[in-house]
């Protein structure tokens, strides 16, 4: 049985993220902040019908917990098959540039950046066990550098001065991680889960949870052949699917 982890798996895209790969037959570890919020995401998901679900408490900011999960994990399993990273926050908005604080900027890297830096780093041996290691980080749609400097791209006015950076400093971070990993079995993509009716924005966005899971499970499940590299995004780029960096 093929083995995920995600983090921020308690609740929104990450916890509907798990259910479908669940349905899919993973066995999957649901990454949390709040010990006691994952478990009861665990446990709402085996009340649906799913055994193959374990709660991981793993705060992505805090190098100690980090540590914790890998070990917790290891005695677990030997092989993890699927990262994602989907653990993010927005710092708050707005956020204008010239009075933002540093201070907001430094948080949102934390979680948004260092936090998947550290992750991927503690958990590669396992996926480096694994016969076809994938690895999702979950971006956004204003990551992209080259639609925010396009007038005519409908979210051009969207700025912020820690929330866009930090998604464009993690789709750079993407691109060379699978650089590092060109000569392997290991797939490393983006994904844009589109604009999600979740907490993250107070429910304003017009997509769907379970749209923007699969999304992110497409990536994660893909075969031999599949693509690394690149920034997927089917809200920026409806016909090709890939969105410019």
């Amino acid at each position: 049985m093929k083995t995920a982890l995600i983090t921020g798996a308690n609740k929104s895209i990450g916890f509907e993220t798990a259910r479908q790969l669940l349905r899919l037959g993973y066995h999957v570890f649901l990454g949390s902040r709040d010990p006691h919020k994952g478990q009861q995401a665990a446990d709402q998901l085996r009340v649906e019908g799913y055994a193959e679900v374990e709660p991981l408490p793993l705060d992505v900011t805090d190098p100690a917990s980090v540590a914790a999960a890998r070990a917790a994990l290891g005695q677990r399993i030997s092989v993890l098959d699927v990262l994602i990273n989907n653990a993010g926050i927005s710092g708050g908005m707005p956020q204008p540039t010239l009075t933002t604080a540093v201070s907001v900027v430094r948080e949102v890297f934390e979680t948004n950046v260092f936090g998947v830096m550290e992750v991927t780093q503690a958990f590669l041996d396992l996926l480096r066990a694994s016969a076809a290691p994938r690895i999702v980080n979950v971006t956004s749609g204003l990551g992209s550098l080259t639609l925010h400097n396009d007038p005519t791209w409908k979210y051009y006015p969207v700025k912020g001065a820690a929330y866009v950076p930090s998604k464009a400093a993690l789709n750079a971070y993407t691109i060379m991680l699978a650089y590092e990993l060109r000569d392997t079995a290991f797939k490393v993509n983006a994904v844009d889960p589109g604009y999600t009716a979740t907490d993250f924005n107070h429910h304003s966005g017009p997509g769907t949870v379970a749209a923007a899971a699969a999304r992110v499970v497409r990536a994660a499940v893909l075969g031999p052949d599949g693509p690394t590299s690149q920034f997927f995004s089917d809200d920026n780029a409806p016909e090709t699917g890939l969105s410019p960096w």
